[in-house]
């Protein structure tokens, strides 16, 4: 594990991490107290090193994503990124030397889909927001999605609360409308993600229950209910393999990786019945990598950067 040391110097890097550009701009003598030691650094020593020095890790990815019966081209991109979050607020900290106590450090999500049916285009975006020291606090704070088309918007929240999962939503649909429950606070198919990237052998196996994906659910209208699966690891080519089916819904999700630290994902696939008849054929969205770099994106927005979408392979 790290020297006190190597906490300090990591501490001081941490306040330059985010999006914020007053942040970014804190000087080293502002910067917050040592972290926690105990599960700081999740399963690994290069924990620190490799996330807390200023920079997100950003994958490109070749999407091939199943909609309205047909499988459409598009692009996918996963955005990893450790951040300062408020436990109470669930938020992202601005100040987060005067945070004390309600300071968590997260390794926080943003994945996004782009693709078109026929004329008009769909963006989608989900995003996590998971501790990474696991051992004090073991569940995903906070989840949002949100999908637009031409048709309308929708978004949902999912926010812990106790043990349980706050849902609150919202959709132009009549049928759904607003709706605000609490659901049981089970695993998450969408922390699956982070908590591969903090630590893989966390990930449940077997028979369990899980929340289902909520760009899924959203894409299939369905309602986000706790859902018993069967969660298995296995290994294929080089690569980690960790796969959920949901057999009462023909659903499956398969993500591979790497098996050392940091785990980085190099494809996923997810298939099941699309369409809206009994008897809708199943489909498999395939998002295969492509590119992937380490930098402070958040600083790079300037005409001049846009060679890096490039450097990615976005369009």
């Amino acid at each position: 594990m790290p020297n006190k040391s190597t906490f300090a110097l990591l501490a001081v890097l941490w306040a330059c991490i985010g999006c914020n550009p007053r942040q970014a701009q804190t000087p080293a003598a502002e910067a917050t107290p040592a972290l926690p030691v105990a599960q700081t650094f999740a399963t690994s020593p290069d924990f620190g090193s490799y996330w807390y020095q200023g920079k997100a890790e950003v994958t490109s990815y070749v999407l091939e994503q199943a909609r309205y019966g047909e499988m459409r081209k598009g692009e996918a991109v996963l955005i990893f990124v450790t951040e300062d979050f408020s436990m109470k607020k669930q938020v992202k900290l601005d100040d987060p030397e005067k945070a004390g106590a309600d300071r968590v450090p997260v390794l926080k999500l943003n994945l996004t889909k782009k693709f078109n049916t026929g004329i008009y285009p769909y963006s989608l975006m989900q995003s996590v927001f998971t501790p990474v020291q696991r051992g004090q606090y073991p569940q995903t704070l906070k989840t949002t999605m949100t999908v637009q088309e031409w048709c309308g918007h929708v978004y949902n929240q999912l926010n812990l609360t106790g043990k349980s999962y706050k849902l609150t939503g919202y959709s132009y649909f009549e049928s759904e409308g607003d709706e605000s429950e609490t659901l049981e606070g089970v695993f998450l198919e969408d922390e699956i993600w982070t908590v591969l990237r903090l630590d893989p052998a966390a990930l449940p196996t077997g028979k369990v229950k899980m929340i289902p994906g909520s760009l899924y659910s959203r894409l299939k209208h369905k309602d986000i209910v706790p859902t018993e699966v069967e969660a298995t690891r296995s290994e294929e080519n080089g690569l980690a393999v960790y796969s959920v089916t949901y057999p009462a819904a023909g659903r499956s999700l398969t993500i591979r990786y790497q098996k050392e630290f940091p785990y980085q994902i190099e494809s996923w696939e997810e298939t099941y019945p699309d369409g809206w008849a009994p008897d809708s054929p199943k489909l498999t969205t395939r998002a295969t990598l492509n590119k992937r770099i380490k930098l402070d994106y958040w600083t790079h927005n300037h005409n001049t950067d846009a060679p890096l979408r490039a450097e990615l392979g976005l369009q």
